[in-house]
């Protein structure tokens, strides 16, 4: 799109032209036989102090003080009466509205004092009616009149700004909110990254186990069905959670085929979780007692991510034999560790470089808990995590 021909700066050009004609024509008409001249030098005046309007907008002082002098000059010096005081009135309402209120009311009190010095000089003849340039009572309507101007000035000046004040708060609260949508998203992404990776890693592992497990015992059928049979349980676990995961990001409870979700994982049924552990081959016992009363969604839910990850990591990277899960929840906190005996990995930054222990930590951040990691006291691996079950203060509850 072409920008508009008719712009701020080419309306103020145009004012001064309107200005200039209007008052050449005026001085012209009102010419007496005791005035002076107009031309060339009262025409020059006029021309001085409508061009200034030009600038106006520009170099609003400057055009003020332009159009005063030569407003205070100008009617003294006996040229025909016209309406150049208005080319004053014009600069006085543009200063009033680009500038601090000192400015048009230091232009007024300026032109008021000249008027009143002019009018004491020629009064000093004897004969001051007649010399002066303006009566006390114009000169007090004059003072009436620039002080509505510059109070109109000063109005329409604090409505520009009021509404640029409105318009930046309207931006910036559209920025707030797109930011605080894009960090909703963000976090919800890696919300349903994290659910996503504890789902697969888990069953994906034991399926994992239990198909070596099958080949290695094909010539005992029972126990390679078996194995199968597991596989399946497993598999159809992983589907029913998958549904439930994906089902957030289609805003549907799962009734694409009519078949159920899984309910949300949470302590209550962490008996599940280590049975599915111990049919792919790693006894796990529970030690404590799962907590009877309902606790805090986000709490429960990631009490039951961190036994499912530790139990992953325990099948797929420590070789154990046996792992013990221990819960214990008190009045201000949900306790969980998870201990087996298996050998680890020899390197110690390997713990820290894969999505394991992170996804741990970070469930355990989501609810203001911490988790500690490391080899146990009798050997083998401890996961241990405390799950308050009040926000610290200061802390936004995470709401998913």
């Amino acid at each position: 799109m072409t920008r508009s021909w008719w712009t701020p700066a080419r309306a103020d050009i145009a004012l001064a032209v309107l200005a200039l004609i209007v008052n050449l024509v005026a001085a012209a008409a009102n010419t007496k036989t005791q005035d002076n001249a107009l031309f060339p030098v009262g025409a020059a005046m006029i021309a001085v102090g409508s061009g200034a309007l030009a600038f106006r907008r520009r170099h609003p002082v400057i055009v003020l003080v332009v159009t005063l002098l030569v407003s205070v000059a100008y009617y003294p010096m006996g040229y025909p009466d016209g309406p150049l005081a208005f080319v004053f009135v014009i600069a006085l309402y543009t200063a009033a509205v680009q500038c601090r209120l000192y400015v048009p009311l230091s232009a007024a009190a300026a032109i008021n004092a000249g008027f009143v010095v002019v009018n004491l000089s020629r009064g000093a003849s004897g004969n001051e009616d007649a010399d002066m340039v303006m009566g006390a009572e114009s000169v007090a309507g004059l003072t009436f009149w620039l002080l509505l101007v510059t109070a109109l000035g000063q109005y329409v000046r604090n409505r520009r700004d009021a509404l640029a004040a409105a318009e930046r708060r309207a931006l910036e609260a559209e920025q707030s909110r797109e930011q605080e949508a894009l960090r909703r998203a963000t976090e919800e992404r890696l919300r349903i990254a994290r659910e996503l990776h504890d789902v697969l890693a888990h069953q994906i592992s034991l399926i994992n186990v239990q198909a070596g497990a099958a080949l290695h015992r094909r010539d005992d059928p029972a126990k390679a069905y078996a194995a199968l049979e597991a596989i399946k349980l497993a598999s159809k676990d992983t589907l029913r959670e998958l549904r439930g995961v994906l089902g957030v990001l289609r805003q549907v409870d799962g009734d694409d085929d009519g078949s159920p979700v899984a309910p949300a994982p949470s302590l209550a049924r962490v008996g599940e979780l280590l049975t599915q552990t111990s049919a792919a081959g790693l006894p796990v016992t529970l030690v404590g007692q799962v907590p009877a009363g309902p606790l805090p969604a986000p709490v429960d839910l990631a009490g039951y991510r961190i036994v499912q990850e530790a139990l992953t990591n325990a099948v797929r990277h420590a070789h154990a034999s046996k792992a013990t899960v221990e819960i214990n929840a008190t009045a201000d906190a949900v306790v969980v560790q998870i201990d087996d005996d298996g050998t680890g990995p020899a390197d110690p930054a390997a713990l820290e470089s894969g999505n394991g222990l992170r996804g741990i930590r970070e469930r355990a951040a989501t609810v203001g808990g911490e988790v500690t990691a490391g080899p146990g006291p009798a050997g083998g691996f401890r996961v241990r995590a405390r799950l308050p079950l009040r926000r610290p203060v200061g802390q936004m509850e995470e709401t998913t």
